[in-house]
């Protein structure tokens, strides 16, 4: 049986972002003297909870505390960004060509999700849009979809979700749905294709996976 419902990852998903993310990373780094990472550095190494990734960077460790405020330094940072970025190339006809229905799942703060999302032009699109609803980011996304799923009355049977990140595939495994990890993002494509899960190198070519999941 086909999945009814697929739920999106924002960041470095149908947003076409990382640049950026790895931008406002080194400049939350500066501000503590750590050492610049790369583009290709940081989809190797990338990681949930993301004060982990901090620590394995800046080589020591980050308490709760500190990895507060990078964590402010860095969303300050890509605010002021967010305005050169665009979807990624395939994005809206990635997203018309599932038939089923479908929602947002992001990381990223709700507050500042839901605007964004409506200046690209997907208001309406979507039956759900969830952020974080804290103050502080970071943390791992099984939760956060369960919660997702709960408030839309689906099961994850029926479920497929699409992102660019193993913390992505590890979400999806954990209530039961497909997933198919977009190599477009934050994470190196082997790092994707080592986990064993279903991988595309398009969005387009990700929805006609998760159609046949």
């Amino acid at each position: 049986m086909t999945a009814k419902h697929l739920v999106w990852d924002w960041n470095g998903t149908l947003l076409d972002d990382l640049h950026l993310i790895v931008a406002s990373t080194n400049e939350a780094f500066a501000t503590v003297g750590g050492r610049v990472i790369d583009v290709d550095e940081h989809r190797r190494a990338f990681r949930r909870p993301v004060a982990d990734f901090y620590a394995e960077m800046l080589g020591r460790a980050v308490d709760e505390e500190e990895f507060g405020r990078l964590d402010r330094i860095f969303h300050d940072a890509y605010l002021l960004g967010l305005t050169d970025m665009a979807l990624a190339h395939d994005a809206m006809t990635a997203i018309t060509s599932w038939t089923g229905t479908q929602s947002l799942l992001s990381m990223w703060f709700h507050s500042q999700l839901v605007p964004a999302v409506e200046g690209y032009g997907l208001a309406g699109v979507f039956t759900r849009i969830d952020g974080l609803r804290t103050e502080v980011g970071g943390d791992m996304k099984a939760g956060h979809l369960a919660r997702h799923l709960e408030a839309l009355g689906l099961d994850g049977a029926d479920v497929v979700l699409i992102g660019d990140s193993l913390d992505d595939g590890h979400a999806a495994d954990s209530v039961g749905a497909g997933s198919v990890l977009y190599t477009g993002g934050f994470t190196d494509p082997i790092r994707l294709r080592e986990s064993g899960r279903p991988v595309a190198d398009s969005l387009v070519e990700a929805v006609k996976m998760a159609m046949s999941l």
